[in-house]
């Protein structure tokens, strides 16, 4: 891919109806994120969805064709309701077979005597699939072109994702900046849109916040750029000043 003509652009699917209720919050929406600012990748969407077939294989499907990497997250477990291996070997028209590699990573982590059938279910991988090593608890998760499929626990999906850093290929890395003021959006709306028009490319979003009793905005500017970053930054704090606003906070 050449990259000075195209961004790196990837999604990720949230698998889980326990995310849905509630009684689970996701942690790895945010942690793949900022892996991807480093690897130069845009996150540009994450979509949440319930452990329903058709809703697994529309929403993948949908996304694979449209970023450059699907990260997947839950529904690869030992239970009857971790179904997405099945769905993503039908999306893929793939057959799933007891992956040899699979189960000698898990009989290492388990031991033979330990490995039950529905241990060994997370060893059932779609042929052909690319294992993604799991350093945790033994059983892989698994890549089929561009779709990476991925457990929902956090501390073992963040291990995992580490191993597959060096499969994507991404861009620049993303630069971030920020100041905070004490100063209301509505003051800030059209010094910040006029920056905006300035820095083209520089993404500029402002984030309101109450704390303690005190009500203020984080400017937060995003680049690949170094130099672009520092004028931008320099310039809305120019801007804050020149509405007699207070920078709470400088980079």
């Amino acid at each position: 891919m050449d990259k000075t003509t195209h961004h790196i652009t990837a999604c990720v699917v949230v698998i889980g109806n326990e995310i849905l209720s509630g009684r689970t919050q996701d942690l790895n929406i945010s942690y793949i994120g900022k892996c991807c600012d480093e690897l130069g990748i845009r996150l540009m969407e994450c979509r949440v969805i319930p452990d329903v077939p058709e809703a697994i294989l529309a929403t993948v499907d949908a996304c694979r064709r449209v970023f450059d990497y699907v990260f997947t997250t839950g529904g690869i477990g030992p239970t009857h309701d971790d179904i997405t291996t099945a769905v993503i070997a039908r999306l893929f028209n793939r057959p799933i077979e007891r992956n040899a590699a699979a189960v000698i990573a898990m009989q290492s982590y388990y031991g033979v005597d330990n490995l039950n059938e529905a241990r060994l279910k997370m060893a059932d991988i779609p042929v052909g699939a690319m294992l993604i090593d799991n350093p945790v608890s033994g059983a892989p998760g698994f890549q089929i072109e561009n779709v990476f499929v991925l457990p929902g626990v956090p501390i073992i999906m963040q291990a995992m994702f580490e191993g597959i850093t060096d499969r994507l290929i991404g861009g620049a890395p993303m630069l971030t900046g920020s100041v905070v003021t004490g100063l209301p959006e509505s003051i800030l709306a059209d010094g910040l849109r006029e920056l905006q028009n300035r820095y083209p490319d520089v993404a500029i979003g402002s984030y309101p916040f109450f704390r303690k009793g005190k009500l203020g905005v984080n400017i937060v500017m995003r680049t690949t750029r170094a130099a672009t970053l520092t004028d931008a930054t320099a310039a809305v704090i120019l801007l804050i000043r020149n509405l007699e606003g207070e920078v709470i906070k400088m980079p």
